[in-house]
């Protein structure tokens, strides 16, 4: 047998919702009946009180009450009076309680029912009591004759009359009840199914389970997740978005433009179009942006995911330099083996000094920068960078150039300064260089009719007094002083579209690092970037 399903958060509100209402519309109802009654029985009192006193005080009455038949002149009048002041019952009475009158003639003569202790006393009083007509609200006032009291009057209304007058505010009443709840029990539907179309139809345990699974993902899930609503404030916000993005605990409820974000980055996120893997930089990370607005009929907001770049872009520019140094290596032995087939030749030719002679220039060429680096690198990492990096300049035709006071020992690297970032850092640099110092060479040979230009590039790098320096020049056409703080930004390039994200790394791996980069005119009168990195062990951003 299928166990039913709980009825929906909705349907159990709207059920909830009806109830009340009902009930609050009952209890009015009730309440109403219950003060309509008791004002209709305080104005019937009232009603009684006045006409008992009104004939009490008539001088007719009086006259009436001293002669020898009372009823003959009191029957009548107090007939006329009863329909006239619309009471049910006007009684006129001997002192002794003997009735002169009474709507139903045959009562003419009995013993009055109600109590007239009080009105013989001097006093005007009222009483609810059962009487020959019924249950009826009555007042007794005395008949004074020269100051002596010679009759009462008795003057009522019936319950019955009075409970007919709460009926009929009672039908109006119930009326109003109706529509009150129909009217609002048609508000709580059109707001229930409203919320039924927001909940899905869910009920309260569905919801309950949905949100401690939304919850858990949300801290789970390694990517930055970030929600925006229609005005553009971060609605939600998971672990991972507050690390990638650097926010603090209170950003829930701030303005995207007030996180102070780099521009690219708060563009993108503003933007009203999906973006789809943009790649943007932070103070500290390489972060991997995709947005897609959250639509239905009207804007409601935006649902973005962040991806950690960084390491991912480090790894990249190692691959690019081993490619690079790979390349290199592959073209030295194409170069030496057709230097081996020209020594071969030499020989064979019966040469052999000049063989010898040749052999030997290749040799100390190719071997002057090899030992100058590994003689003044000692960690290894940069070593093969520097010389991977030489190779490949050597193949556009720059010459890369170690300075004479370059010093890095094995092991003066502290922990807290990984080769990663400085491969980031060096090779960057030194890509940068050799574009601008091979452009500048061709532009030079275009324009002075071929005559070949010299396009160098030189690295200095040494380690002391607690600091690593690492700086870069080239022979290029430098950067005009305008464009110092641009050439750091994601995007600036002189190659076009698609280029402009090394240096802007660079910077990024040195404000992980806690150094400092600038820009100046080298002493070749091209561009020169010096780094200065702290070598003390210290936490480094991540």
């Amino acid at each position: 047998m299928r166990i039913p399903r709980p009825r929906s958060l909705a349907g159990q509100l709207f059920a909830m919702q009806v109830v009340l209402v009902a009930a609050i519309v009952a209890g009015c109802a009730l309440f109403t009946y219950l003060t309509d009654r008791s004002q209709a029985e305080e104005t019937a009192r009232r009603q009684s009180r006045a006409a008992a006193t009104a004939v009490a005080r008539s001088p007719s009455v009086v006259a009436a009450v001293r002669s020898a038949h009372p009823t003959d002149q009191l029957q009548p009048y107090t007939e006329r009076l009863r329909r006239d002041a619309g009471v049910n019952f006007i009684v006129i009475m001997a002192p002794d309680g003997t009735r002169w009158t009474h709507p139903e003639p045959g009562e003419i003569g009995r013993k009055y029912l109600g109590s007239i202790d009080e009105a013989l006393q001097g006093k005007i009083y009222s009483e609810k009591h059962l009487g020959t007509l019924g249950p009826s609200v009555r007042t007794v006032a005395p008949v004074y004759d020269n100051g002596k009291i010679t009759g009462l009057v008795s003057a009522g209304i019936t319950i019955e009359k009075i409970s007919e007058q709460a009926s009929k505010q009672v039908a109006g009443l119930l009326v109003v009840a109706g529509g009150a709840l129909a009217l609002g029990g048609l508000g709580t539907y059109v707001i229930n199914a409203r919320l039924r179309r927001h909940t899905h139809g869910m009920n309260a345990a569905e919801l309950s389970r949905m949100h401690d699974y939304h919850e858990a993902a949300l801290h789970a899930v390694r990517e930055g997740l970030l929600m925006l609503d229609g005005r553009r404030r971060i609605a939600l916000v998971n672990d991972g978005a507050r690390e990638l993005l650097g926010l603090d605990e209170d950003a829930v409820g701030r303005q995207v433009a007030e996180l102070g974000l780099p521009a690219p980055l708060t563009g993108a996120l503003l933007a009203a179009e999906p973006r789809v893997d943009e790649v943007h930089l932070t103070a500290d990370r390489v972060i991997v942006v995709n947005t897609s607005p959250v639509v239905g009929g009207e804007q409601r907001g935006t649902v973005v995911t962040l991806r950690d770049h960084t390491e991912l872009q480090a790894l990249s520019g190692e691959l690019d330099s081993e490619r690079g140094f790979t390349q290199a290596l592959r073209s030295q032995a194409h170069e030496a083996a057709n230097r081996l087939h020209t020594v071969v030749s030499l020989i064979e030719l019966g040469r052999a000094d000049e063989a010898i002679d040749f052999a030997t220039a290749e040799l100390e060429l190719a071997q002057v920068l090899t030992d100058r680096v590994v003689g003044a690198v000692g960690e290894p990492v940069l070593a093969a960078l520097l010389l991977g990096k030489a190779a490949q300049a050597n193949e556009r035709g720059v010459e890369l150039v170690l300075a004479e006071d370059s010093r890095i020992d094995d092991g003066v690297l502290p922990p807290s300064l990984p080769a990663r970032t400085l491969v980031t850092i060096l090779g960057n640099l030194i890509d940068n260089a050799v574009d601008a110092a091979s452009e500048a060479a061709a532009g030079s040979r275009t324009g002075d009719g071929g005559r070949p230009a010299r396009a160098r590039v030189t690295v200095t790098a040494h380690a002391d007094h607690g600091e690593l320096l690492l700086s870069v020049a080239d022979t290029g056409a430098g950067i005009d002083p305008a464009d110092t703080e641009e050439v750091f930004r994601r995007g600036w390039s002189t190659h076009g579209a698609g280029r402009g994200l090394g240096l802007a790394l660079v910077r990024q791996a040195v404000h992980r690092s806690r150094g400092t980069v600038d820009l100046t005119q080298g002493p070749d009168g091209g561009a020169e970037f010096t780094v200065r990195l702290p070598l003390q062990t210290s936490e480094v951003r991540t």
